[in-house]
C-alpha cells in the first residue's frame, strides 16, 4: 500500500476542521534542565479526550451515503471507541463498538454516552469479533490504525506541530500502539520539516513496536504480555501493516519507558503542567524525563495523546 502523503494529510485537515480541536503546542518551562526544552501537544483536550477523533472523523466523513446507511463497527480499548461513537453521532451513523471487558469503566461509559452500542468481550476476541459482525450485519469496519484515512487524520497532529513549532525543534516524541498516530505524525513532520527526528515511545511491558522496528519485520506479542502495562491504550499486540511501512520509512527510533516512569509522569503532568493525562498519554513525555541519554536532542515536542483516565487511578497516582 502507498504511504500517506501531504495531499491526503491536507485533505484530512480540512475534513476535521471544526470537529477536532486544533490543540496548542504548550511550552513547559518547568521541564527545562539547563540544556533541554520541552513543548507539549495536549491531545487530551479533544472533545473525546484523545487524538483518535481526528482519524475516526476523517474515516467516517469520507464514507459514501450507502456505506453510512449500513452502520459501522469498530474495536478499541477505549479512545478509538469514543472517537468512532462521537463521529458517528455527529454524522447520523449507527455505531457498534467491541471493547475488552477490562477497559476502564470511564471509557466504556463515555462510548455509550455518544449513542454507540457497546459489546464487551475477552481481550483475545477484541480484534476478531468486529469482522464477524461486519460480515453478519453488513457494517462498515472502521479499523483503529491500519487504514490510510485513519493515518491521515492522526497525521494532522504532525501538521500542526510543524506549523507551530519553534525553529529550533529537533525531536518529536510520539506514543506507539497500533501505529496510526506515529505513522501519520511522522509522515507529516518528515514531509513538512525533514530535519526533525521522530521517536516512538511505548511501555517496556508492551514493546512489540520497538522489537519490530529493530528486527525490520512486524512481530507480535500476546495479550498476556501486553496487558501487563498500566497504559491500556498501548496494549495492541502488534503494529498494523500500513503503519509499519510508515514507521520504517519515517521513524528514527523507538524507545521504552517503565511502569513507574509512566506513573510518575502522569502525576508530574497534573501537578506541574496542569494537564490530566491517562497513562497511555504520558509515555511520550515520560521518555523526555527518563530517557535523555537515548534521545540526544535539545528542543523536544511530546504528544500527550489522551486524558481519559479513571478518576480513582488518577487519585492513586497523585497520592503516590
Amino acid at each position: 500500500m502507498a504511504l500517506v502523503g501531504l495531499e491526503e494529510l491536507r485533505a484530512a485537515q480540512q475534513r476535521i476542521e471544526g470537529v477536532a480541536v486544533r490543540t496548542p503546542l504548550l511550552p513547559a518551562p518547568w521541564a527545562e534542565d539547563g540544556t533541554r526544552r520541552l513543548w507539549l501537544k495536549p491531545e487530551s483536550l479533544q472533545p473525546t479526550g484523545a487524538f483518535k477523533l481526528r482519524g475516526a472523523y476523517n474515516r467516517l466523513s469520507a464514507l459514501s451515503e450507502a456505506e453510512r446507511a449500513r452502520g459501522v463497527v469498530a474495536q478499541s480499548s477505549g479512545n478509538h471507541a469514543q472517537a468512532v461513537a462521537y463521529a458517528a453521532q455527529l454524522l447520523g451513523i449507527k455505531a457498534v463498538i467491541v471493547m475488552p471487558d477490562v477497559s476502564p469503566a470511564v471509557k466504556v461509559e463515555n462510548t455509550r454516552s455518544f449513542g454507540a452500542e457497546v459489546i464487551l468481550v475477552a481481550p483475545g476476541e477484541r480484534d476478531t469479533l468486529p469482522q464477524e459482525l461486519a460480515e453478519r450485519h453488513g457494517y462498515v469496519w472502521v479499523p483503529p490504525y491500519d487504514d490510510p484515512y485513519i493515518i491521515a487524520g492522526q497525521g494532522t497532529v504532525g501538521l500542526e506541530i510543524a506549523e507551530d513549532a519553534p525553529d529550533e525543534l529537533d525531536t518529536v516524541l510520539v506514543p506507539v500502539s497500533g501505529g496510526g498516530l506515529i505513522s501519520g505524525t511522522a509522515a507529516a513532520l518528515k514531509l513538512a520539516c525533514p530535519g526533525v527526528r521522530v521517536i516512538g515511545v511505548e511501555p517496556e511491558l508492551a514493546a512489540d513496536a520497538q522489537a519490530s522496528f529493530r528486527a525490520g519485520e512486524r512481530l507480535s506479542w500476546s495479550t498476556d504480555l501486553t496487558y501487563r502495562t498500566i497504559a491500556d491504550g498501548l496494549r495492541t499486540p502488534s503494529v498494523g501493516v500500513l503503519p509499519f511501512d510508515h514507521i520504517q520509512a519515517y521513524v528514527d527510533d523507538i524507545v521504552t519507558v517503565s511502569e513507574e516512569e509512566i506513573r510518575s509522569t502522569v502525576a508530574r503532568l497534573a501537578r506541574r503542567g496542569r494537564l490530566v493525562a491517562e497513562p497511555s498519554g504520558a509515555v511520550a513525555p515520560a521518555a523526555y524525563f527518563h530517557r535523555a541519554a537515548e534521545l540526544d536532542g535539545r528542543v523536544f515536542a511530546a504528544v500527550v495523546s489522551g486524558g481519559n483516565v479513571d478518576p480513582g487511578l488518577l487519585a492513586e497516582l497523585l497520592a503516590a
